[in-house]
């Protein structure tokens, strides 16, 4: 039998780092994965916007985005002006924002959290789990040589209604005309 020393082990465990778009019906189905994949020992690395991990650590505790053994919470900035508010920002400007301004803080962390294999432990990142609309990531994993995929958290419903879409333009159906709404 071979033994390998506890590094070796470490850098064998497959590493995935998790990145939700950042409103709240991406983020729960994004943590219900990543606790999934940590119970099949995967070390997870959740990446939360700033403004989402204080309010996750407001409403749900401090402790909570401490995490457990061999699942860490990290933040990077969305670019979006400073909010006490606490609520979902303004989802187009968001969508926006994080275009321009995410992808180098998270090539960063990356970077960061495969250079802290050999002083903390953690396993170098073996995959990125993505919301499709944050492309940045896409394009960071692609660019470092990670394997990546895309969690389209929608309904099947929603997705039938993204896939219409076009359709329903081009007949004529949306947008809505006349008084639908009383």
């Amino acid at each position: 039998m071979d033994l390998k020393s506890d590094h070796e082990n470490y850098t064998q465990k497959p590493h995935a780092v998790c990145i939700p778009f950042p409103a709240q019906g991406h983020i729960n189905p994004f943590m219900q994965l990543a606790k999934l994949l940590h119970s099949n020992d995967f070390h997870i690395t959740f990446v939360n916007t700033e403004f989402n991990h204080r309010r996750l650590a407001k409403s749900l505790g401090p402790g909570f985005v401490m995490g457990l053994p061999n699942f860490r919470f990290e933040t990077i900035p969305d670019g979006m002006p400073p909010s006490d508010k606490d609520a979902t920002q303004d989802v187009p400007a968001l969508c926006e924002s994080t275009r321009k301004h995410c992808f180098v803080p998270f090539k960063e962390l990356i970077v960061k959290l495969n250079s802290s294999t050999k002083h903390e432990k953690v396993p170098p990142v073996s995959c990125i789990i993505c919301d499709p609309t944050m492309g940045f990531a896409a394009k960071v994993a692609d660019e470092l040589g990670i394997q990546r995929i895309q969690l389209w958290t929608a309904s099947a419903c929603g997705m039938l209604g993204y896939l219409q879409y076009d359709e329903l333009v081009k007949r004529g159906i949306v947008p809505f005309k006349g008084d639908f709404f009383y």
